[in-house]
């Protein structure tokens, strides 16, 4: 017996935005579905794009390869450089200084990861800080990197590094145009003044632009930003809001001029009543203060901004207003929301393009014919509360385990209730260092480990498997992955050097 497919085909969809994330959607879509979909972007240049994800996680590499992009390429024309991790000044205490990295964490033995071995000899006096034994984060800070060689032995820490990227954010869209209308993808310059739905099932059946056109599809992607035109405004869906447990809601965004070369490594510092981020480029180092107006005014967030930026600013911070948070449902009737239309988490961890990307994956994977199967929604939507939620959780992490008692800000983020969620994971760290990573959430066992015990959170005891092996095998076994680390380290070129061989920009 045949199964017959129900349901019309989507011939159409019209994305509403541009920016990365409507112009991450439109080249994922045209590449993967060729012309067998008319894929329509309504974009306005006159309305600005947020342009602070200029940090990204590992994932960005996949999508890439899915685009069939070249890294040197992408790099060039992004003005981009290299991520090993993320350094957090200041954070648990002020003074402390660690590296969330990328990749692994020492050689894992048996069933347990390293960290345990390590959390036994550190008892032993014998253990140094953890992040001695990552070679992201022993790179990181010494500016040096390089992607694995392809001669490096499998097993070896060079072969196991794990790299983001830095880039401008709106050289990346005019990237991602240029390959999506080479593949059949239209853009459409104009406004939308209006959205028309369907009476019958509420589905939206059009955009009015500003100069009188609609444009018509089978399905929407809500790529707007903040202002949420179809899945917010249009289709009414409600947003959680999320402040009480992550209350910075403003930020100041300025580039600076380069001073230096170039970090591998993004910069995040905490302030009185926020922090500061610091994201090198090849032409320039992009800066801002994300911050809570609850405790700290505009003027002030301005000023400490200014005063701890590496060059000269190039132009006035421009203040970028949020709430976080997100919509109950980022996919409802035949809208999905993609990026901040949907949600925002704060860029602490530079989470913002992978949503988009996850987001642009799972309109793929659970792609519908023109009826939108609400089985395929709440697919959709489950997986995306999930994910954010985690998310969520592990930014929480950050403000919540400090000693710091310096300001108001500290002190309420460091005693407010935090979610079920989060303090169950930190129980289970400290009862004996152990992480579970629940399904697939975005962060895994090297980054939670990380944070916890860069903020100051440390176990009352490890895994009691570790007694299984003698003192003299474990002591010796953390001392190796010490020196082989810092032996692999010395190999590596500078960061700049790097870039300057494999993917120099003109003018970087």
């Amino acid at each position: 017996m045949t199964q017959q497919q129900t349901g019309r085909p989507i011939r159409s969809i019209a994305i509403i935005g541009g920016g990365s994330a409507g112009w991450m959607a439109a080249a994922a879509i045209s590449k993967v579905f060729g012309r067998q979909i008319d894929v329509t972007l309504v974009e306005s240049d006159e309305i600005g794009i947020i342009g602070v994800g200029e940090a990204t996680v590992p994932h960005l590499s996949a999508f890439n390869r899915l685009l069939g992009i070249d890294e040197a390429e992408f790099v060039r024309q992004t003005q981009g450089s290299f991520k090993l991790g993320i350094q957090f000044n200041d954070w648990g205490r002020i003074g402390d200084s660690y590296v969330h990295g990328f990749g692994t964490i020492g050689r894992d033995v048996g069933l347990l990861p390293f960290h345990q071995y390590w959390l036994k000899a550190r008892a032993h006096g014998r253990g140094k800080d953890i992040g001695r034994y990552s070679i992201n984060t022993v790179a990181a800070p010494l500016d040096k990197f390089t992607a694995p060689p392809s001669d490096a032995p499998p097993n070896s820490p060079l072969a196991e590094i794990a790299y983001a990227y830095h880039f401008d954010a709106t050289l990346y869209a005019r990237f991602l145009r240029r390959r999506a209308e080479a593949q059949g993808a239209r853009r459409i310059e104009g406004k939308v003044i209006a959205v028309h739905r369907h009476t019958d099932n509420g589905f939206v059946e059009s955009v009015q632009l500003e100069n009188g056109d609609h444009v018509e599809a089978d399905l929407f992607l809500d790529c707007t930003g903040f202002r949420s035109l179809l899945i917010g405004n249009a289709l009414g869906v409600d947003f959680d809001d999320w402040t009480h447990w992550l209350p910075c809601d403003r930020a100041l965004a300025v580039p600076c001029e380069k001073v230096g070369p170039p970090a591998p490594y993004t910069r995040s510092t905490a302030r009185e009543a926020g922090w500061q981020w610091r994201i090198p480029l090849q032409h320039r180092t992009g800066n801002g203060h994300v911050y809570s107006s609850q405790f700290m005014t505009d003027d002030r967030a301005a000023d400490i901004l200014l005063a701890n930026l590496d060059g000269k600013a190039q132009a006035d911070p421009r203040p970028l207003r949020f709430t976080t948070g997100k919509r109950r449902k980022l996919w409802d009737r035949n809208v999905i929301a993609i990026g901040l239309a949907g949600g925002f988490l704060e860029p602490l961890e530079s989470t913002a393009i992978y949503l988009v990307q996850a987001g642009i994956n799972r309109v793929m994977s659970l792609f519908p014919n023109a009826d939108c199967d609400i089985a395929l929604q709440n697919v959709y939507n489950e997986q995306t509360d999930f994910e954010y939620e985690r998310i969520r959780d592990f930014l929480i992490l950050h403000y919540h385990v400090t000693q710091r008692t310096d300001s108001e800000f500290w002190n309420y983020v460091r005693t407010m209730r935090i979610p079920d969620t989060l303090q169950s994971y930190i129980d289970l760290f400290v009862a004996n260092g152990q992480f579970f990573r629940n399904g697939t959430e975005m962060f895994g066992l090297t980054s939670w480990v990380q944070v916890m015990l860069g903020q100051g959170l440390h176990p009352r005891t490890y895994h009691p498997a570790v007694d299984w092996i003698a003192d003299h095998d474990l002591h010796a076994l953390v001392d190796h992955v010490e020196k082989v680390v810092a032996s692999n380290v010395s190999l590596m070129p500078a960061h700049e050097q790097f870039i300057a061989r494999c993917c120099a920009a003109p003018g970087g």
